[in-house]
């Protein structure tokens, strides 16, 4: 039992789950999924991945932003006043003149054009643009977490679902033989001590098989929740434990991973951004050159003050900052201690990346021995228990034999699956920590 119950604990804490669910009770009928399908139908659906996909929707948004700088500024406004008392004045023999008219109309359409303004805002748009990327590259390792996680979930499920076949098969073995010995028992050449402790076995192989479908249900829950599915809705996975394969040195995975990660690559892009940044604050006190003009209709013009006549305005401006208080002085300080920061943290990450490497290839290493040692182990269980039969058959051996013969047999199968299941993970963390794409 103790055995059993590392052999779930394990499993269900080679991934942290990243997500609790509600546990339900399982209904009748199932899929059968392998773990590509269900990596690609969780990542389709799941909110976390719909959420960064809108950043990037955002991120398009601020380029466009960025990018009107380049456009006019066009307005259109109309006026109407009445000013009063207003100025008049006689000229002898001319009769008397009105300066401007008491009701006074106009309507103007404005033009701002920028001309040029020495780079500001071609680094705007390129920082933008640079922040688009980094959305799209934390939404791909945001697909990579949540295929990591999905893994540990999925070969629990895997790991149950045979642990669970495996004790009824045992269930069934021990039931055969509690009959075997009723009969035994009925002729007078077995006890009743050899009938109660064959019930005792099965009494406690069924324990644990509530364990196991309790184990189950909750891990099913989990994925389902994943899945966006009810929380009862009955699961059952494919096994796709994966053969052994040749993996490379420690020092090319570790290149590799160098090159491959999504961690190290926003931990790039980040630097670039920050040096955009720096960029931008050395020209934010640039001069700027703009164009603008004016034209429309109104009335007041002399002599006809009540005529509506065309009118315009056309002219450049040239702003050049003078003193800005010392506020681009202190945003270059904090833009180049933000480099650096992203400087150490690249090379810490790096750091991990390598240690993370060194011991996924590690694992996938004991994982392939223990699999050669538990498959030895079960043949060794196998002749164990044939030998065991017999010799209880005539006699040479007791009940207690045989059925310690028995469960030696059914947790050699379980050591068996749980070393193929852990390589199999093994391998497949191994994979994530090179940056390869599972999904």
């Amino acid at each position: 039992m103790k055995r059993l119950s590392f052999y779930i604990f394990s499993l269900s804490m080679a991934f942290p789950v990243v997500l609790q669910a509600q546990s339900g009770n399982p209904v009748a009928g199932s899929d059968s999924l392998g773990l590509e399908t269900v990596i690609n139908k969780v990542i389709e659906t799941y909110p976390s991945v719909k959420k960064a996909e809108l950043d990037i929707e955002t991120a398009n948004a601020k380029i466009g932003l960025a990018k009107s700088a380049y456009y006019p500024n066009i307005d259109l406004s109309s006026n109407y006043s009445h000013v009063g008392p207003t100025s008049k004045f006689t000229l002898p023999g001319l009769g008397s003149f009105q300066m401007y008219p008491a009701d006074n109309y106009s309507a103007t359409v404005s033009v701002n054009q920028q001309i040029y303004d020495f780079g500001k805002t071609d680094k705007s748009v390129t920082l933008e643009t640079q922040s688009k990327v980094l959305s799209q590259m934390s939404v791909e390792q945001l697909k990579q977490r949540l295929s990591q996680t999905l893994v540990g979930n999925y070969y629990s499920i895997v790991f149950l679902q045979e642990a669970i076949r495996i004790k009824d098969e045992e269930l069934k073995t021990l039931n055969e033989h509690l009959r075997f010995v009723e009969k035994k028992a009925a002729s007078g050449s077995a006890t009743q001590y050899e009938i109660l402790t064959t019930k005792v076995r099965i009494s406690n192989i069924e324990n644990q098989k509530t364990d196991l479908l309790t184990t189950l249900q909750v891990q099913q829950s989990q994925l389902n929740s994943f899945l966006g599915r009810s929380q009862q809705s009955a699961l059952t996975l494919k096994e796709n434990i994966h053969a052994p394969e040749i993996v490379e040195e420690v020092g090319v995975l570790s290149n590799k991973a160098l090159d491959q990660r999504d961690e190290l690559k926003i931990a790039r892009q980040k630097s670039l951004m920050t040096n955009t940044r720096l960029k931008m604050v050395n020209v934010q006190n640039n001069p700027a050159l703009n164009l603008f003009a004016t034209g429309g209709y109104k009335n007041g013009y002399i002599p006809e003050l009540g005529d509506l006549k065309a009118n315009y305005t056309v002219g450049v401006s040239f702003k050049v900052p003078l003193f800005d208080a010392n506020r681009s002085k202190y945003n270059r300080q904090q833009v180049q201690t933000d480099l650096k920061a992203v400087d150490q943290d690249t090379e810490l990450m790096r750091r991990n990346i390598v240690n993370e490497v060194v011991d996924c290839r590690a694992n996938v290493d004991a994982s392939l021995k223990k699999i050669a040692q538990s498959e030895l182990q079960l043949q060794q269980a196998q002749q164990a228990y044939q030998l065991a039969e017999t010799s209880f058959k005539s006699g040479t051996i007791t009940n207690l034999d045989l059925l310690d013969s028995s469960t030696s047999l059914a947790e050699s199968h379980l050591a068996v699956m749980k070393a193929r299941v852990d390589y199999t993970v093994s391998l497949l963390k191994l994979k994530i920590a090179l940056g390869e794409r599972i999904y």
